[in-house]
């Protein structure tokens, strides 16, 4: 049976994708392969004497965990039964792969870090980004007023198209910034759209940490700097963060004292980290399936990608070139 791995020979060289031959009884796997494509939908085959959530034939969907030595990119795994949910008959097997990681980042964001709510203002970072677009629509969904960046022409076109769920007179997306030219001023125009009172809740996708002559890339440009963020921020607000290696100074932190904001970092592996989330872990991803089911998640996704080239596939979400969620179908 063919496996897909990732290969790093050696620190600070670049990693490849390899197919490697694997039978179910090989358990253990050299070091320096590393699984990939880790949310996984598929058909139950077989269960264990002790397994009491699944029987042969359901249909399920979910997320290998981050120790899991199997590879989702193949035809048969082992998963435990807590690592996965019951996949609606009507959802697509590629929609529910394509979906459930980003649900479940939007969930953490949006529910157990900033408690989203009826009236309150978010702004998402490129919301034209896969979980940018399922971010949108939770937080619309939960009655938020959405304020959305676009790095590109392209993708302001795209967040101006979405619409809401059928029944929904609320626009989806109340603002689109275009920040694509680096001209704009993300702070001023998110306090001219609230009257001055600052946005309650922000999901960055990076931010600048330093000034833009003493960045060495070209893609953080186009990010926000955390001045811009912290600037933006109501009284009372969050900010959800992906940036890991966030550095907040004194006076930083003192105007975030002065707002009563909170910062939280932005990391949905957490919820295996501890047994005690597992029933939480698994009712976010039952809604996730739910939503999608009831349409009011429609996910970005690019079009199906066979086997024969996944690792192709693989290689160019490595170096971040995919603007759409990539699926393997078998």
């Amino acid at each position: 049976m063919k496996v897909l791995y990732c290969q790093q020979n050696s620190a600070g060289e670049e990693i490849t994708c390899v197919f490697q031959e694997r039978l179910l009884s090989e358990m253990k796997m050299k070091k320096e392969f590393l699984p990939v494509g880790r949310e996984i939908a598929g058909v139950v085959l077989e269960v264990g004497s002790k397994v009491s959530f699944f029987q042969p034939d359901d249909e399920v969907v979910g997320i290998l965990p981050l120790d899991s030595e199997e590879s989702g990119l193949c035809e048969v795994a082992l998963v435990h039964e807590h690592y996965l949910v019951h996949k609606p008959e009507k959802v697509p097997w590629v929609e529910a792969a394509g979906t459930i990681r980003d649900g479940l980042r939007a969930y953490t964001a949006l529910h157990y870090l900033s408690h989203v709510s009826p009236g309150k203002t978010v702004l998402v970072m490129d919301g034209a980004s896969p979980f940018g677009t399922i971010a949108i629509q939770l937080a619309q969904h939960r009655g938020a007023k959405v304020i959305s960046t676009a790095y590109s022409l392209e993708d302001k076109q795209y967040l101006e198209r979405l619409r809401p769920p059928v029944g929904t007179r609320q626009p989806l997306i109340a603002r689109v910034i275009d920040v694509s030219n680096g001209k704009t001023d993300v702070a001023e125009s998110c306090l001219e759209e609230t009257g001055g009172l600052g946005v309650d809740i922000v999901l960055d996708a990076g931010v600048r940490l330093y000034s833009k002559e003493d960045e060495s890339t070209l893609k953080p440009q186009l990010l926000p700097h955390k001045h811009d963020i912290i600037t933006l921020l109501s009284v009372g607000g969050h900010w959800v963060t992906i940036e890991r290696n966030l550095q907040l100074d004194p006076p930083d932190s003192h105007c975030l004292f002065l707002k009563g904001a909170t910062v939280s970092f932005l990391n949905d592996e957490v919820w295996n980290l501890s047994n005690m989330q597992q029933g939480k872990y698994l009712c976010i991803l039952e809604d996730v399936m739910e939503k999608l089911s009831n349409s009011v998640f429609r996910p970005q996704l690019d079009e199906p990608v066979p086997l024969y080239e996944a690792k192709v596939s693989m290689e160019i979400v490595q170096k971040n070139q995919a603007r759409k969620r990539q699926v393997i179908q078998f």
